[in-house]
């Protein structure tokens, strides 16, 4: 369970990581956009289209790696109070009941509304530009995608956790250390 639970982790770490770094060039292109439009009286005709895929695309590729970190929001009024057990137990019931059936179910709706898309040839319809639609929606395949093994890998540390292994000395993050 513990090298699962690690080799899911690398992926969430992997796939955040590539869309920390899609930051990079969605700031270039609104920069270059607001020159264009402001100092030299030339908008682009894709700068809307490039902004909203690729902070989508570091939306979607970084809620796997929040889900590894513990920095997904949780009411904490009754949850704080809880022993690490019973934390562990709240959290396998929630991952396995909720989370992971409505994740599994997305991912499966995304990529049959992608693989659609890629053979329609869909465009965006959004501007000018109208780009093929097929690659963005992909992203989305692929972040909820991370998204299902990251929950996979929580069962597994919550699992752990009702067998008594200490998962912050594994250098998870557990029960224990989810920000209040």
């Amino acid at each position: 369970m513990i090298a699962t639970a690690r080799f899911i982790e690398r992926i969430s770490y992997i796939v955040g990581l590539i869309g920390a770094w899609v930051m990079a060039p969605l700031v270039l292109s609104m920069v270059y956009e607001v020159i264009a439009r402001k100092l030299l009286d030339a908008p682009t005709f894709w700068a809307y289209e490039v902004g909203y895929m690729l902070a989508g695309t570091t939306y979607m590729f970084g809620m796997a790696y929040c889900l590894k970190v513990g920095g997904h929001i949780r009411v904490d009024f009754i949850y704080e109070g809880l022993s690490l057990k019973r934390k562990a137990v709240v959290n396998l019931v929630g991952f396995l009941v909720l989370m992971l059936p409505g994740a599994i179910w997305l991912t499966w709706g995304l990529y049959e509304y992608a693989v659609e898309a890629y053979v329609t040839n869909e465009v965006s319809g959004e501007s000018a530009w109208n780009p093929i639609i097929w690659p963005f929606r992909t992203v989305w395949v692929i972040g909820y995608a991370a998204l299902c093994l990251q929950c996979v890998a929580e069962v597994l540390k919550n699992i752990l956790v009702l067998q008594n292994v200490d998962v912050a000395a594994l250098g998870f993050v557990g029960p224990e250390e989810s920000p209040s």
